[in-house]
Protein backbone atom coordinates (compact mmCIF):
# COMPACT_ATOMS: atom_id res chain seq x y z
CA UNK A 1 0.00 0.00 0.00
CA UNK A 2 1.35 2.96 -1.19
CA UNK A 3 1.31 6.55 1.08
CA UNK A 4 -0.38 8.65 -1.77
CA UNK A 5 -2.69 8.18 -4.43
CA UNK A 6 -1.59 11.02 -5.82
CA UNK A 7 -0.22 10.32 -9.43
CA UNK A 8 3.36 9.44 -9.73
CA UNK A 9 3.84 12.29 -12.61
CA UNK A 10 2.63 15.26 -10.19
CA UNK A 11 4.32 14.35 -7.63
CA UNK A 12 7.34 15.08 -9.42
CA UNK A 13 6.17 18.19 -11.14
CA UNK A 14 6.57 16.23 -14.73
CA UNK A 15 4.68 15.31 -17.66
CA UNK A 16 3.74 11.55 -18.37
CA UNK A 17 6.34 11.77 -21.08
CA UNK A 18 9.36 12.86 -19.47
CA UNK A 19 13.01 11.57 -20.17
CA UNK A 20 14.92 9.71 -17.47
CA UNK A 21 17.13 12.81 -16.86
CA UNK A 22 14.02 14.76 -16.39
CA UNK A 23 12.75 11.98 -13.72
CA UNK A 24 16.29 12.55 -12.18
CA UNK A 25 16.13 16.18 -12.37
CA UNK A 26 12.99 17.06 -10.60
CA UNK A 27 13.76 14.42 -8.10
CA UNK A 28 16.56 16.14 -7.20
CA UNK A 29 15.48 19.81 -6.98
CA UNK A 30 12.60 18.35 -4.72
CA UNK A 31 14.66 16.12 -2.55
CA UNK A 32 16.68 19.52 -1.69
CA UNK A 33 13.68 21.47 -1.72
CA UNK A 34 11.99 18.97 1.19
CA UNK A 35 15.07 16.91 2.72
CA UNK A 36 14.54 16.94 6.32
CA UNK A 37 18.18 17.78 7.06
CA UNK A 38 17.09 20.94 5.26
CA UNK A 39 13.51 21.87 5.61
CA UNK A 40 11.93 21.81 9.15
CA UNK A 41 8.92 22.51 8.11
CA UNK A 42 5.90 20.15 9.38
CA UNK A 43 5.14 17.91 6.88
CA UNK A 44 8.27 18.00 5.06
CA UNK A 45 9.38 14.84 5.88
CA UNK A 46 6.30 12.94 4.52
CA UNK A 47 6.72 15.33 1.47
CA UNK A 48 9.95 13.60 0.92
CA UNK A 49 9.55 10.11 1.51
CA UNK A 50 6.29 10.93 -0.94
CA UNK A 51 8.84 12.13 -3.90
CA UNK A 52 11.41 9.18 -3.23
CA UNK A 53 8.56 6.50 -3.32
CA UNK A 54 7.62 8.69 -6.85
CA UNK A 55 10.93 8.44 -8.11
CA UNK A 56 11.88 4.62 -6.86
CA UNK A 57 8.58 3.97 -9.60
CA UNK A 58 9.61 6.02 -12.47
CA UNK A 59 13.38 5.92 -12.04
CA UNK A 60 12.89 2.02 -13.06
CA UNK A 61 12.18 1.67 -16.34
CA UNK A 62 9.81 -2.11 -15.62
CA UNK A 63 7.85 -0.88 -12.87
CA UNK A 64 7.51 2.32 -14.75
CA UNK A 65 6.11 0.51 -17.87
CA UNK A 66 3.83 -1.09 -14.88
CA UNK A 67 2.69 1.48 -13.83
CA UNK A 68 1.69 3.38 -16.67
CA UNK A 69 -0.23 0.76 -17.48
CA UNK A 70 -2.15 -0.36 -14.38
CA UNK A 71 -1.59 2.82 -12.08
CA UNK A 72 -0.76 2.12 -8.07
CA UNK A 73 -2.11 -1.46 -6.98
CA UNK A 74 0.31 -2.59 -10.15
CA UNK A 75 3.44 -1.48 -8.00
CA UNK A 76 2.35 -1.63 -4.57
CA UNK A 77 5.18 -2.64 -2.80
CA UNK A 78 7.58 -0.99 -4.83
CA UNK A 79 8.23 1.66 -2.49
CA UNK A 80 12.03 1.48 -1.66
CA UNK A 81 14.01 2.81 1.33
CA UNK A 82 16.94 2.94 -0.97
CA UNK A 83 16.70 6.02 -2.28
CA UNK A 84 15.94 7.55 1.45
CA UNK A 85 18.53 5.66 2.92
CA UNK A 86 21.18 6.62 0.33
CA UNK A 87 20.47 10.60 1.63
CA UNK A 88 20.84 9.43 5.22
CA UNK A 89 24.31 8.24 4.35
CA UNK A 90 24.72 11.75 3.99
CA UNK A 91 26.31 13.78 6.70
CA UNK A 92 24.01 16.83 5.90
CA UNK A 93 22.42 18.82 3.30
CA UNK A 94 26.37 19.99 2.35
CA UNK A 95 26.81 16.85 1.37
CA UNK A 96 23.91 16.37 -0.47
CA UNK A 97 24.56 19.78 -2.26
CA UNK A 98 28.39 17.89 -2.87
CA UNK A 99 26.69 15.13 -4.08
CA UNK A 100 24.72 16.69 -6.54
CA UNK A 101 26.97 19.47 -7.89
CA UNK A 102 30.41 17.83 -7.29
CA UNK A 103 31.45 20.37 -3.89
CA UNK A 104 32.56 17.59 -1.89
CA UNK A 105 32.49 14.13 -3.58
CA UNK A 106 36.58 14.38 -5.24
CA UNK A 107 37.05 17.63 -4.57
CA UNK A 108 37.47 17.56 -0.54
CA UNK A 109 40.52 18.97 0.74
CA UNK A 110 43.01 16.84 1.13
CA UNK A 111 44.37 18.61 4.42
CA UNK A 112 43.92 16.89 8.11
CA UNK A 113 40.69 18.53 9.66
CA UNK A 114 42.57 19.99 12.71
CA UNK A 115 40.57 21.74 15.58
CA UNK A 116 40.76 24.60 18.03
CA UNK A 117 41.78 24.40 21.47
CA UNK A 118 39.51 24.72 24.44
CA UNK A 119 38.26 28.05 25.97
CA UNK A 120 39.29 28.90 29.34
CA UNK A 121 37.58 30.64 31.85
CA UNK A 122 38.98 32.91 35.35
CA UNK A 123 37.92 35.76 37.33
CA UNK A 124 39.70 38.86 38.63
CA UNK A 125 38.41 41.58 41.30
CA UNK A 126 39.54 44.95 41.01
CA UNK A 127 38.69 48.03 42.72
CA UNK A 128 36.63 51.11 41.82
CA UNK A 129 39.43 53.54 40.72
CA UNK A 130 40.87 50.64 39.14
CA UNK A 131 37.16 50.23 37.26
CA UNK A 132 37.49 53.79 36.19
CA UNK A 133 41.03 54.57 35.59
CA UNK A 134 41.85 51.55 34.01
CA UNK A 135 45.14 49.10 35.30
CA UNK A 136 47.28 46.48 34.53
CA UNK A 137 46.76 43.33 35.90
CA UNK A 138 48.29 39.80 36.86
CA UNK A 139 46.86 36.54 36.63
CA UNK A 140 47.50 32.96 37.12
CA UNK A 141 46.16 30.13 35.19
CA UNK A 142 46.95 26.45 34.52
CA UNK A 143 46.05 25.25 31.09
CA UNK A 144 47.01 22.61 28.74
CA UNK A 145 50.21 23.85 26.21
CA UNK A 146 51.73 22.49 22.90
CA UNK A 147 54.55 20.11 24.55
CA UNK A 148 58.10 22.26 24.83
CA UNK A 149 59.85 19.30 24.28
CA UNK A 150 58.03 17.49 21.07
CA UNK A 151 56.91 21.21 20.11
CA UNK A 152 53.43 19.46 19.73
CA UNK A 153 54.87 16.75 17.21
CA UNK A 154 54.33 14.18 19.85
CA UNK A 155 57.25 11.71 19.00
CA UNK A 156 60.46 11.66 20.85
CA UNK A 157 62.70 14.26 19.09
CA UNK A 158 65.32 13.05 16.66
CA UNK A 159 63.34 9.66 16.18
CA UNK A 160 62.23 8.51 12.53
CA UNK A 161 58.12 9.04 12.24
CA UNK A 162 57.62 6.57 8.85
CA UNK A 163 54.54 7.95 6.69
CA UNK A 164 51.10 6.08 7.17
CA UNK A 165 50.68 3.21 4.98
CA UNK A 166 46.79 3.16 4.48
CA UNK A 167 46.50 6.98 3.74
CA UNK A 168 49.77 7.38 1.72
CA UNK A 169 51.28 9.87 4.70
CA UNK A 170 48.16 12.28 3.19
CA UNK A 171 46.22 11.77 7.09
CA UNK A 172 43.36 11.57 4.81
CA UNK A 173 41.13 8.32 3.92
CA UNK A 174 38.35 7.87 1.34
CA UNK A 175 35.31 5.88 1.12
CA UNK A 176 32.80 5.87 -1.63
CA UNK A 177 29.17 5.03 -0.84
CA UNK A 178 26.44 4.12 -3.42
CA UNK A 179 23.22 6.37 -3.67
CA UNK A 180 20.35 7.03 -6.08
CA UNK A 181 22.77 9.32 -7.85
CA UNK A 182 25.41 6.93 -8.14
CA UNK A 183 28.39 6.51 -6.28
CA UNK A 184 30.39 9.47 -4.07
CA UNK A 185 33.00 9.73 -2.53
CA UNK A 186 33.85 11.06 1.59
CA UNK A 187 37.14 12.02 2.55
CA UNK A 188 37.86 12.14 6.18
CA UNK A 189 40.85 11.63 8.60
CA UNK A 190 42.82 8.51 8.43
CA UNK A 191 41.86 5.99 11.83
CA UNK A 192 45.34 4.33 11.83
CA UNK A 193 47.35 7.74 11.67
CA UNK A 194 44.45 9.88 13.39
CA UNK A 195 45.13 12.20 10.42
CA UNK A 196 48.91 12.63 10.96
CA UNK A 197 50.02 11.18 7.78
CA UNK A 198 53.05 9.40 9.92
CA UNK A 199 53.03 7.11 12.15
CA UNK A 200 54.98 7.72 15.89
CA UNK A 201 56.86 4.59 16.87
CA UNK A 202 58.47 6.40 20.26
CA UNK A 203 56.49 8.64 21.70
CA UNK A 204 57.93 11.90 23.64
CA UNK A 205 58.89 11.35 26.98
CA UNK A 206 57.98 14.62 28.84
CA UNK A 207 53.89 14.77 26.95
CA UNK A 208 54.09 10.43 26.56
CA UNK A 209 52.98 11.39 22.38
CA UNK A 210 50.24 13.99 23.61
CA UNK A 211 51.92 16.74 21.84
CA UNK A 212 50.77 18.94 25.35
CA UNK A 213 51.35 19.54 28.29
CA UNK A 214 50.05 21.69 31.73
CA UNK A 215 51.27 24.37 33.19
CA UNK A 216 50.98 27.23 35.54
CA UNK A 217 51.43 30.68 33.85
CA UNK A 218 51.05 34.44 34.60
CA UNK A 219 49.61 36.60 32.28
CA UNK A 220 49.34 40.56 32.27
CA UNK A 221 46.53 42.13 31.11
CA UNK A 222 45.22 45.71 30.56
CA UNK A 223 42.00 46.34 32.41
CA UNK A 224 40.91 49.42 29.95
CA UNK A 225 39.46 52.81 31.91
CA UNK A 226 35.67 52.36 32.20
CA UNK A 227 34.76 48.86 32.74
CA UNK A 228 31.98 47.67 34.35
CA UNK A 229 31.45 44.98 36.84
CA UNK A 230 30.08 41.49 35.37
CA UNK A 231 32.39 42.47 32.72
CA UNK A 232 34.21 40.04 30.51
CA UNK A 233 37.47 40.57 28.67
CA UNK A 234 38.14 37.77 25.67
CA UNK A 235 41.91 37.10 25.57
CA UNK A 236 42.50 35.26 22.11
CA UNK A 237 44.72 32.43 21.90
CA UNK A 238 45.41 32.57 25.97
CA UNK A 239 43.21 29.38 26.05
CA UNK A 240 44.26 25.51 25.85
CA UNK A 241 46.27 24.17 22.72
CA UNK A 242 44.28 22.30 20.18
CA UNK A 243 45.34 18.62 20.46
CA UNK A 244 46.02 18.21 16.50
CA UNK A 245 47.24 21.34 15.90
CA UNK A 246 45.15 23.36 15.21
CA UNK A 247 44.86 27.00 16.90
CA UNK A 248 44.53 27.56 20.44
CA UNK A 249 41.16 28.45 22.47
CA UNK A 250 40.51 31.56 23.86
CA UNK A 251 40.38 32.80 27.66
CA UNK A 252 37.80 34.69 29.01
CA UNK A 253 38.41 36.86 32.05
CA UNK A 254 35.58 37.81 34.14
CA UNK A 255 35.55 41.18 36.19
CA UNK A 256 33.87 42.02 39.26
CA UNK A 257 34.37 45.41 40.93
CA UNK A 258 33.92 46.29 44.48
CA UNK A 259 31.62 48.98 46.01
CA UNK A 260 33.78 52.74 46.15
CA UNK A 261 32.39 54.38 49.77
CA UNK A 262 31.39 57.34 48.65
CA UNK A 263 30.46 57.10 44.59
CA UNK A 264 27.98 54.91 43.01
CA UNK A 265 28.24 54.20 39.62
CA UNK A 266 25.72 54.29 37.07
CA UNK A 267 26.17 53.72 33.51
CA UNK A 268 29.53 55.89 33.11
CA UNK A 269 28.00 58.86 35.20
CA UNK A 270 28.95 58.85 39.04
CA UNK A 271 26.84 59.82 42.01
CA UNK A 272 27.66 61.10 45.16
CA UNK A 273 25.20 62.40 48.13
CA UNK A 274 26.91 65.42 50.17
CA UNK A 275 25.25 66.66 53.92
CA UNK A 276 24.66 70.49 54.68
CA UNK A 277 23.14 71.94 57.54
CA UNK A 278 19.86 73.86 57.13
CA UNK A 279 21.47 77.34 57.45
CA UNK A 280 23.97 76.26 54.44
CA UNK A 281 20.53 75.16 52.55
CA UNK A 282 19.05 78.78 53.18
CA UNK A 283 21.62 81.05 53.14
CA UNK A 284 23.78 79.04 50.37
CA UNK A 285 27.65 78.59 51.29
CA UNK A 286 30.96 77.17 49.16
CA UNK A 287 31.72 73.86 50.43
CA UNK A 288 34.12 71.38 49.86
CA UNK A 289 33.26 68.02 46.96
CA UNK A 290 35.15 64.30 46.69
CA UNK A 291 35.40 63.81 42.74
CA UNK A 292 37.38 61.35 41.07
CA UNK A 293 40.18 63.84 40.32
CA UNK A 294 39.67 64.89 44.26
CA UNK A 295 38.23 67.70 46.48
CA UNK A 296 36.73 70.75 44.70
CA UNK A 297 34.94 74.39 45.82
CA UNK A 298 30.98 74.10 44.81
CA UNK A 299 28.86 76.93 45.56
CA UNK A 300 25.48 75.99 47.12
CA UNK A 301 23.27 78.65 46.56
CA UNK A 302 20.89 80.16 49.07
CA UNK A 303 17.29 78.27 49.38
CA UNK A 304 18.78 75.24 47.50
CA UNK A 305 15.76 72.56 48.94
CA UNK A 306 16.89 68.93 50.29
CA UNK A 307 17.77 66.47 47.52
CA UNK A 308 18.44 69.20 44.98
CA UNK A 309 21.51 67.56 42.42
CA UNK A 310 24.50 69.34 40.95
CA UNK A 311 25.94 68.46 38.13
CA UNK A 312 29.77 68.39 37.06
CA UNK A 313 29.97 67.99 33.40
CA UNK A 314 32.69 65.75 32.47
CA UNK A 315 33.88 64.56 36.30
CA UNK A 316 32.48 61.01 35.65
CA UNK A 317 33.94 57.99 33.71
CA UNK A 318 35.47 57.37 30.44
CA UNK A 319 33.42 55.64 27.97
CA UNK A 320 35.04 52.86 26.78
CA UNK A 321 37.15 52.78 23.74
CA UNK A 322 36.51 56.74 23.54
CA UNK A 323 37.34 59.73 25.50
CA UNK A 324 34.15 60.64 26.19
CA UNK A 325 33.35 61.49 29.87
CA UNK A 326 30.18 61.10 31.91
CA UNK A 327 29.29 63.49 34.58
CA UNK A 328 29.26 63.42 38.42
CA UNK A 329 26.05 64.21 40.10
CA UNK A 330 26.38 65.97 43.50
CA UNK A 331 22.65 65.08 45.71
CA UNK A 332 22.21 67.67 48.33
CA UNK A 333 21.00 66.34 51.66
CA UNK A 334 19.83 69.07 53.83
CA UNK A 335 20.19 67.29 57.47
CA UNK A 336 18.29 68.87 60.27
CA UNK A 337 19.53 68.75 63.68
CA UNK A 338 18.36 66.10 65.93
CA UNK A 339 20.24 67.35 69.36
CA UNK A 340 20.01 70.94 70.17
CA UNK A 341 21.96 73.28 72.72
CA UNK A 342 19.30 75.39 74.69
CA UNK A 343 20.82 78.26 72.97
CA UNK A 344 20.22 76.70 69.49
CA UNK A 345 16.78 75.92 70.49
CA UNK A 346 15.71 79.86 71.73
CA UNK A 347 17.94 80.55 68.18
CA UNK A 348 15.10 78.36 66.20
CA UNK A 349 12.23 79.31 68.18
CA UNK A 350 12.81 83.30 67.58
CA UNK A 351 13.35 82.46 64.14
CA UNK A 352 10.46 80.90 63.41
CA UNK A 353 8.19 83.94 64.57
CA UNK A 354 9.94 85.74 61.48
CA UNK A 355 8.83 83.94 58.94
CA UNK A 356 6.16 84.72 57.51
CA UNK A 357 4.76 83.16 54.58
CA UNK A 358 7.37 80.05 53.57
CA UNK A 359 6.84 80.65 50.07
CA UNK A 360 8.41 83.97 50.00
CA UNK A 361 12.15 84.85 50.29
CA UNK A 362 13.47 84.87 53.15
CA UNK A 363 13.34 88.60 55.10
CA UNK A 364 15.83 90.51 57.06
CA UNK A 365 15.28 89.49 60.12
CA UNK A 366 15.11 86.02 59.54
CA UNK A 367 18.84 85.86 57.50
CA UNK A 368 20.01 87.33 60.59
CA UNK A 369 18.57 84.43 62.09
CA UNK A 370 19.87 81.87 60.09
CA UNK A 371 23.44 83.37 60.56
CA UNK A 372 23.10 82.97 64.26
CA UNK A 373 21.90 79.34 63.91
CA UNK A 374 25.17 78.92 61.17
CA UNK A 375 27.23 80.76 63.86
CA UNK A 376 25.94 78.59 66.84
CA UNK A 377 26.39 75.07 64.62
CA UNK A 378 29.81 76.06 63.42
CA UNK A 379 30.67 77.19 67.17
CA UNK A 380 29.61 73.57 68.99
CA UNK A 381 31.29 71.89 65.67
Amino acid sequence: MTTSKRDYYDILEIPKGSSEEEIKKAFRKLALKYHPDRNKASGAEGKFKEINEAYQVLSDTEKRQIYDKFGHDAVSGSRSAKGFDGFENFGGVGDIFDAFFGGGGGNTSNRQQVHQGSDLQTAITINFEESVFGTESEIQIQRIEKCFHCKGNKNEPGTDTPRCTPCNGSGQVRRSQQSVFGQFVQVGNCSTCNGRGKIINTPCSECSGNGRTRKKRKLSVAIPAGIETDTQIRLTGEGEASIDGGPPGDLFLHISVTPHEYFNRKKYDIHSIRNINISQAALGDKIRVQTLEGEIELTIPKGTQNGRNFRLKGQGIVHLNSNKRGDHIVSITVKTPEDLTNSQEEILKELSNTLEDPDNELNTNAKSWFSKIKDSINKED
